[in-house]
C-alpha cells in the first residue's frame, strides 16, 4: 500500500535515537515487503519486539485446510456452497474459520464469529476479510479499525492481530500466499491512485491513534508456511507508542467502489478491486447497466478457459442467476473446463432492465481451487443442473436421472 501515514510519536529522523520519558531507547521495528526492496514501516515499541519466553508447536482445529483435508474438484463441475449452514456459537474469527477452497496461492473460509480471536499472525501472506453483515474491532500493533458490513479488511502479511466482533459477525476470509493489494493498473508509478480508478485514497481507512496495552507472558499464534506455533512473548505486541510509513492494515467499503459501465455487458475485469498472487479479488454493486438499445444487460455464456470462478453472494438480487438456489452467503464456484453463464430464461427478463441491484464479491484464481471438507459440508449438490431443460432438472432434483 503506497499511502503513507504518521501515527502517534516518532523522531524527526529515523534510525536515530528516541528515548522513553524513563531516559531508555525505544525499540525500533522495520516491518518491510520483499527484503528492504518494497513497502515498508517503522514501528515504535516500549519493549523489545523480539523478547519470546516460550515456543510451541501448535494444532489448528480440523476446520482449517490443510493438504489432507483438499480433494480436486472431481467430478469436474460446478458447485455451490451456502455458507450459512456452517453456523456455530462460540467461534472467533481466526480459528473458528471453516475453509471451503483453497489452492497453493489462496485459501478461502467462512465464520460467524462472536467470540474475540486470539492474537494472531499470520506469516505466510496478506490476509483480506470481507464483512458480510455485523461489526468488528481489528485491533493491531498499529491501532484500531472499526469495520462494518461491506468492509474489506487488508491485513498485511505479519501483523499481529485480533477481530473482536460486536455482537456477531459474519466474515469471508481471503488468506494469500503473497501480497494483496490495488491492481497496478489503478496507480501511478510512485502509487498514487489515477483517475481512472474506481476508488481512491479518500476511500481508504487507517488506524488514526496508537493502541496500547498491558500485559506480560502473552501468547500469539503464529501460521507459517511449515505449519502453525505459539509464542509467548515477555511483554504485549501492543505496545507501540507510534509509527509512519507504506504498510499497515486499512479498510476499504465496497459501497465506495464506483462501478463502470457501458452501452454493452462489461467484462468482469472492470469490477476488479485487488489483485493477489495469481488471483484477482472483484466487486459486484449496484448500478446502472447496459443502455444501447438492443442490449442484454445480464451477462453472455463465457469460459474463463486460464481461471476457476468464485463468487460470493452478499447482498441484492443477482440476476443473472435468479432460479438457481442462489441466495445470500451463496459461494459459487464455476472451474475452468467448464462453460457458465446466466440462468436460462434470464437474458431475455434482463432486456430493457436499467438497473441491477446486486452484491458480490468474486475471486478469480489461475490455479484451479480444490474443495475443502467444510465446503462439501454445505453444498448444493442440485446446483450443477440448474442449465438444463426444465423437464431434465426436475428429474435431477428429484433423483430419478
Amino acid at each position: 500500500m503506497a499511502y503513507y501515514r504518521r501515527i502517534g510519536e516518532v523522531p524527526p529522523k529515523r534510525h536515530t535515537q528516541f528515548r522513553q520519558p524513563d531516559g531508555s531507547l525505544y525499540a525500533e521495528e522495520l516491518m518491510g515487503q520483499e527484503g528492504f526492496s518494497s513497502d515498508s514501516s517503522l514501528l515504535y515499541h516500549r519493549y523489545l519486539p523480539t523478547a519470546i519466553t516460550a515456543a510451541e508447536a501448535f494444532d489448528p482445529p480440523a476446520g482449517r485446510a490443510s493438504d489432507a483435508a483438499r480433494q480436486a474438484n472431481r467430478p469436474l463441475k460446478p458447485r455451490h456452497m451456502q455458507t450459512h449452514k456452517l453456523d456455530t456459537t462460540g467461534a472467533d474469527a481466526v480459528l473458528g474459520r471453516q475453509h471451503l477452497l483453497a489452492n497453493d496461492d489462496v485459501r478461502i473460509s467462512y465464520v460467524l464469529a462472536d467470540t474475540p480471536s486470539p492474537l494472531y499472525r499470520n506469516a505466510v501472506g496478506d490476509e483480506c476479510l470481507y464483512i458480510e453483515a455485523g461489526q468488528a474491532r481489528i485491533e493491531s500493533a498499529f491501532g484500531v479499525l472499526t469495520v462494518g458490513e461491506g468492509d474489506y479488511v487488508i491485513i498485511p502479511t505479519s501483523v499481529i492481530h485480533r477481530v473482536v466482533p460486536v455482537g456477531q459477525v459474519r466474515l469471508l476470509a481471503i488468506e494469500a500466499t503473497g501480497h494483496i493489494g490495488p491492481p497496478k493498473r489503478y496507480l501511478s508509478v510512485r502509487g498514487q491512485f489515477l483517475e481512472h480508478s474506481p476508488y481512491c485514497e479518500r476511500d481508504i481507512r487507517g488506524p488514526e491513534e496508537p493502541f496500547l496495552v498491558d500485559g506480560e507472558d502473552v501468547d500469539v499464534l503464529v501460521q507459517h508456511r511449515r505449519g502453525w506455533t505459539k509464542f509467548t512473548y515477555a511483554h504485549h505486541p501492543f505496545d507501540v507508542v507510534g509509527w509512519d510509513g507504506h504498510l499497515y492494515p486499512w479498510a476499504f467499503s465496497i459501497h465506495d467502489f464506483e462501478p463502470i459501465t457501458g452501452r454493452v455487458h462489461q467484462p468482469p475485469p472492470v469490477h476488479q478491486t485487488f489483485q493477489g498472487p495469481n488471483f484477482v479479488i472483484c466487486s459486484f454493486v449496484p448500478r446502472k447497466v447496459d443502455y444501447h438499445p438492443l442490449s442484454i444487460p445480464v451477462p453472455y455464456n463465457h469460459h474463463n478457459v486460464d481461471s476457476d470462478e468464485m463468487l460470493f453472494y452478499t447482498g441484492g438480487n443477482y440476476e443473472a442467476r435468479r432460479g438457481s438456489g442462489i441466495g445470500q452467503g451463496s459461494i459459487s464456484l464455476h472451474p475452468s473446463g467448464f462453460t457458465h453463464g446466466p440462468q436460462p430464461g434470464a437474458a431475455e427478463r434482463a432486456i430493457g432492465v436499467d438497473y441491477f441491484d446486486e452484491l458480490a464479491v468474486m475471486v478469480d484464481t489461475f490455479r484451479p481451487l480444490d474443495l475443502c471438507g467444510p465446503g462439501l459440508e454445505c453444498e448444493d449438490t442440485a446446483y450443477a443442473w440448474t442449465w438444463a431443460r426444465p423437464a431434465d432438472n426436475r428429474r435431477r432434483l428429484d433423483g430419478t436421472a
